[in-house]
Formats: structure tokens, sequence, C-alpha cells
């Protein structure tokens, strides 16, 4: 039995069953140190969803576009202000995360020995001593030029900055409409190819031979070129990924890419700018190409295409190009990322299927910017840094603050208990074995997605807004 009992404005979870309110979830962290339509016909409970989207942005922390919200679990504060001071070999003795409202950063290294060094062992305060010594980045010379904006009050790198609704007021917004998940973690402890192939398969592998499953060993580094497929390339990843139980099982998908073009000016069309396939796992995927299904690999434009005409697949994916992924240094901003998001959304709003869709949004990794939370051990391969997450639905618990352990795996898990029976990426059982060190959907701590919805409420109606608000 799971029974949290929350404060005026939090929900109450007893045995499995909200009361509902504004506020939060339940906690299931791992021990410590480690009017409307009402959907389809006769359809109930989780059956109600028949459209799940999951969008993939860029490199951002929790506390850094999340620190301030109200009841999350956000940036430890003393007197209003960030209490933490963390050790910063560039600049004053020690610096402090801050507001900032720049809509560029620079971010920081984001690969598995910065995971590390930012973690320190629990005591979360190692992000700038994670950022090299190179003379030309702002973190080292914060006077140049080119650093305005680039650096706190006190010099500090803005890997330490924060954002809040000024800067990111739609996502601020479905945060308030909806679910805001504060216990989101990477998949892994490494870079954007690992965690979006734990995003579609549940783990990140190199193989010797991919055509063999069993020939595959956990590698979250994957810098070598020859762990890397590329477009026009064979597929050499051999394990197993959520698609073949999808394609097994008759459920449709599609994975959406941008092939060189954004959604809305200023964010205009960048040459060699669209999805890489470091965004696009399953194109080199061994069981994809087994099966035919590269042709479920579309581009945004399709994804418009199905949302308006009510011919969405069961299951989505949607990664962006390189001018609207919020991946700091980008050709674009947060403003252009946020406006390519908030499109996204508004399209299922406006479609027919919004009755029936979950958009679950959420970015890869952390971007090197400051989190104050310890990730969870689980197996060799992670968890990594907490991530925003967040739950877009017609069904969405209005206002919830998700304090649920979760990880991209409760994506599989929801799709897996949705469409597929319960059935998991398990090499026991799964048909296709590989030697995958831990099912991740079993994890005992991971959280359940499917608490976070009310299938008995009135469904929330769409909240289109305007992808460009600090334009009026």
């Amino acid at each position: 039995m799971l029974l949290i009992v929350g404060t005026l404005n939090s929900v109450s979870l007893l045995a499995g069953a909200f009361v509902p309110a504004r506020g939060n979830v339940a906690d299931s962290r791992a021990p410590s140190g480690s009017t409307a339509p009402s959907g389809p016909a006769g359809a109930v409970g989780i059956e109600k969803i028949e459209h799940v989207i999951v969008i993939v942005q860029e490199n951002r922390s929790f506390d850094h576009y999340f620190g301030t919200y109200p009841g999350a679990d956000g940036i430890p504060m003393r007197n209003g202000k960030p209490k933490q001071c963390m050790p910063n070999p560039f600049g004053p003795r020690c610096g402090s995360p801050y507001h900032s409202r720049n809509l560029h950063q620079e971010g920081g290294p984001h690969n598995h020995q910065a995971a590390v060094t930012d973690v320190n062992g629990g005591k979360m305060n190692g992000f700038l001593r994670a950022l090299g010594t190179a003379k030309y980045f702002c973190h080292v010379t914060p006077s140049q030029h080119k650093c305005k904006g680039y650096v706190g009050p006190d010099g500090q790198a803005d890997v330490l900055s924060y954002h809040d609704r000024r800067e990111i007021p739609n996502y601020w917004a479905y945060a308030d409409r909806f679910v805001l998940q504060d216990r989101m973690f990477a998949p892994t402890d490494s870079w954007t190819l690992p965690a979006h192939l734990f995003l579609v398969s549940g783990w990140s592998a190199s193989c010797t031979d991919p055509a063999d499953p069993m020939s595959c060993r956990s590698n979250i580094l994957l810098e070598a070129e020859r762990y890397q497929v590329e477009y026009g390339e064979l597929p050499i990843y051999a394990w197993t990924d959520i698609t073949y139980l999808l394609y097994k099982a008759g459920v449709s998908w599609a994975y959406y890419v941008d092939p060189a073009t954004c959604m809305d000016p200023p964010c205009a069309p960048v040459p060699g700018k669209g999805t890489p396939t470091h965004k696009n796992p399953l194109y080199g995927f061994t069981d994809v190409y087994e099966n035919g299904q590269f042709g479920n690999i579309k581009i945004h434009t399709d994804y418009f295409d199905a949302v308006r005409n009510g011919t969405l697949p069961s299951v989505s994916w949607i990664a962006p190009g390189g001018c609207c992924s919020e991946h700091p240094s980008s050709v674009g901003s947060i403003a252009n990322g946020q406006a390519y998001v908030t499109r996204l959304i508004n399209a299922a709003m406006h479609g027919p299927d919004w009755n029936s869709t979950a958009i679950f949004l959420t970015w890869d990794d952390w971007g090197g910017f400051y989190d104050h939370v310890e990730p969870p051990d689980i197996d060799v391969n992670g968890y990594g840094l907490r991530v925003p997450g967040l739950l877009i639905s017609p069904w969405a618990r209005a206002g919830l603050i998700d304090h649920q352990t979760l990880s991209f795996d409760a994506y599989l898990k929801f799709i897996e208990d949705r469409f597929l029976g319960g059935q998991r990426l398990d090499p026991a059982t799964d048909g296709r074995p590989d030697p995958r060190p831990t099912v991740r959907e079993e994890v005992p701590f991971l959280g359940d997605l499917a608490l976070e919805f009310d299938f008995d409420q009135d469904p929330i109606p769409p909240l289109i807004l305007d992808p460009w608000p600090d334009r009026g």
C-alpha cells in the first residue's frame, strides 16, 4: 500500500486512489543515498488514452527551468535567495545560482565525467569545476565583451543560472494547468545519444555484431564514431527497442524529425540543422530495419497533418532540429524552442484527437546546468541528473506536482501498460533477448505515470497559447 497524505494544497494518495486537489502526487523516491467530449466511446480508465506523444527537447535541468516554481522541489533558498554556494575556480571563492533574463546560455559539459563531477558524491556542487579551463569561455574570462549576459552578478558561469515565468511563460502555464514532474531524472548520466537510446529502448549499448542482440554490452559514452550511426548507413544498434513490441502487437507508431527547417519566424530554415541521428536513434536499430518500419520515421509536417486529420498513430515521439532544440550555444534561443513546442501542443489541442491524447514533454539531459537533487542509483548506467517533465492531457490532474521518482523508463512503462498488456522489454519474455542488465520498467522505485491522470473528471479543455508571448 502506498500512503501519502499531503497538506491543504496537496493530493492524498491512499491505496492508489487520489483525493482531487491542486498540489502534489505521491513520493516513490529511491532509498536514501541511492462539458467536453469524454473521450473514446465506451473507453474507461487508461483506455481513454489512444495517443501518446513524447516531445523531447535538449539540455536543461529541472532547477534551471522550474527551480522557483511554487510547491516544487526547487532550489534551496534562505531569505528568498539561493543558499548553496559552490566552489568556483574561476572567480570569487564560491558561486550561487542566480536568475537570468538572457534567452541564450553557454551551458556546460554534459558527458559522463561532467555528471560525476557535478554530483560530487552527492554534494551537488561540482558544476563550476566541471567547466574546464579554456580561456575563450565566458566562465574563465567573464570580462570579455562577448560574455555579456553569460555570467552572473558575481561572475559565475551561466550553468548556475535559472529561469522563471518571465522567460518561459508557456512552460510554466502548462505546469499550472496540467502536471509538473519534479523528480524526472535523465535515464543515464551522459549526453544526448544515450538518453535518446534509453527513450525508445530502455538501454544504451554498443554491439560487436549489428545482427546479434546478444553481442551488445552497456555503453553510456558512445563518443567514438563507430558507435554513432549516420544517415545513409546500415543500423548498428542490435538490441531490442519498443517498436519491436509495437510492431508485433499491431500498434501504430511514428518518430517525427526536422529535415532542416524550423517552425515559425524568426526561426528560419537552417541548412544542415535538421534532426541529427543522435536525436533520431530508431534510424540505427536493426529491428526497425528488419521489420520494414523505416517509413514510420517521418518529418514534422507529417505530424501537423496527422493531428489536423485525426490520423495520429498510437505512439509518437517528436525530436527537434538544431534551431529549436533549446540546446545551449545553438543557433536558436529558449524563445525559439518554446515557440516550437507550443505549436506542437497547440496543434494537438486543435485536432480531433485531443480528448484521447497524453503529451509528455521533457528534456534529454541537464546540459551542465545546476540541479540540487542527487540522482538515485539504479544500475551501472544511471540515472542522470533531473530534467523538467510535464504531462499535458485533458485527463491530467490539473495543477499537480508529481514527486514520484521517474525517468524515461516511465514512458516505456506507460506505453507498455496501455498498448501492450504490460509486456516489458524483458529478455526473458519479449521474444528477442538481449543482455541488458536491468528491465528498467520494473525497477521498484520507478513511479507510475498513470497516477497523474483522473479518468473520472470532466476533461480539461485545450489551453491554446501564443507561441511568442513576449511579442505582445
